[in-house]
C-alpha cells in the first residue's frame, strides 16, 4: 500500500510534470474510482482548469486547482500517479486521465479500485473532516509532541505507529523499518516505552521517511532500491536480518503481519 514517502513522491511529481497546464479533458475508466462527484460532474469541474499547488497530509495527495478548490487523492492500496508525455502510451489500470492541452496527461492508476479521487472546496476543512493526526514530518511534530501522542495510546507501538488518528501516513511496512531502526520490538506497549526509546523511535521515523522520499520510494519497486541496513527488502520467509544476520520472523498484531528481528528487537 502507499504509505506517506510514495504519496510525498507522487506529489514531487505532479509539482515537476503537471502544473500550469490546462486541462482540457477528463477522461474517467472506472467511475467506481470517484467519490461524490459523476464523470461528467468531474468533467465541469476541471474542464479548462489547471492545477497550481500541492500539499500532502499522511497518505492524502491534494491537488490545488486554479479556482480554489482542491482535487483529494487516496490511493488505496495499489495506486499511484503518472504524467504521460504526448503520444506515449497510456499505462495499464488507468482509471482516471486528465488530459492537459499540450497533448499530455496524468493518469491517475489504481490496480484493484480501493482509493478514490474526489474534490473538495477547502483543504484544511476537508482535512479536519477526516480526523487525522498530524503528519510525521511535519515541522510542529517535535519529539516531546510525539511522545506525548504515542505514550498516550494503551495498544501496541506498532500498532500506534500505524493509526491514522494519531500520526497520518504510516501503514504497515513504515511501521516495520521504523521499530527495525529503532531496535523496539512491534509489540511492546505504546506506553511502557521509555523517554529514550521514544527519542529514538522519533529520529529514526524522520530518518527512515526522510530516506525513503530522497530515494524515490515506489511501494512496488523501493525495497529492491532500500538502502542495505534497511528491513524492507528481507520482509519475507527466509529473509535475514541486515544487522545481525539472523533470521527475521513475522507475528500477527492486531491481523496485520509485522516482521522483526528477534535478536535485535527484544
Amino acid at each position: 500500500m502507499p504509505e506517506l514517502p510514495d504519496v510525498e513522491t507522487y506529489r514531487r511529481h505532479v509539482e515537476a510534470t503537471s502544473l500550469n497546464r490546462q486541462i482540457i479533458d477528463v477522461v474517467v475508466h472506472d467511475e467506481r474510482l470517484l467519490d461524490g462527484v459523476s464523470p461528467q460532474g468531474l468533467l465541469q469541474r476541471l474542464a479548462q482548469r489547471m492545477l497550481v499547488g500541492s500539499r500532502r497530509h499522511g497518505k492524502h495527495l491534494l491537488l490545488e486547482l486554479d479556482d480554489g478548490t482542491w482535487l483529494e487523492c487516496h490511493f488505496g492500496m495499489s495506486g499511484r500517479l503518472r504524467h504521460v508525455a504526448a503520444g506515449a502510451e497510456d499505462p495499464a489500470h488507468d482509471r482516471v486521465r486528465l488530459d492537459f492541452a499540450d497533448g499530455s496527461h496524468l493518469a491517475i492508476i489504481s490496480r484493484r479500485l480501493l482509493g478514490h479521487v474526489r474534490v473538495v472546496s477547502d483543504a484544511e476543512a476537508f482535512l479536519a473532516g477526516e480526523q487525522l493526526g498530524p503528519d510525521p514530518l511535519a515541522d510542529g511534530l517535535d519529539e516531546g509532541a510525539f511522545t506525548d501522542l504515542l505514550r498516550a495510546k494503551s495498544g501496541t507501538i506498532k500498532s500506534a505507529l500505524m493509526d491514522q488518528g494519531t500520526l497520518a501516513g504510516i501503514g504497515n511496512v513504515y511501521s516495520d523499518e521504523i521499530l527495525f531502526q529503532a531496535g523496539i520490538h512491534p509489540k511492546r506497549s505504546a506506553g511502557a516505552l521509555s523517554d529514550e526509546e521514544f527519542g529514538r523511535l522519533y529520529r529514526e521515523m524522520r530518518r527512515v521517511l526522510e530516506t525513503a522520499i530522497d530515494q524515490g520510494a515506489g511501494w512496488e519497486d523501493f525495497p529492491d532500491r532500500a538502502p542495505e541496513d534497511f528491513l524492507l527488502a528481507r520482509r519475507h520467509k527466509g529473509g535475514t536480518c541486515p544487522a545481525c544476520g539472523g533470521p527475521v520472523e513475522a507475528i500477527k498484531i492486531s491481523s496485520r503481519t509485522a516482521w522483526f528481528c528477534p535478536a535485535c528487537q527484544r
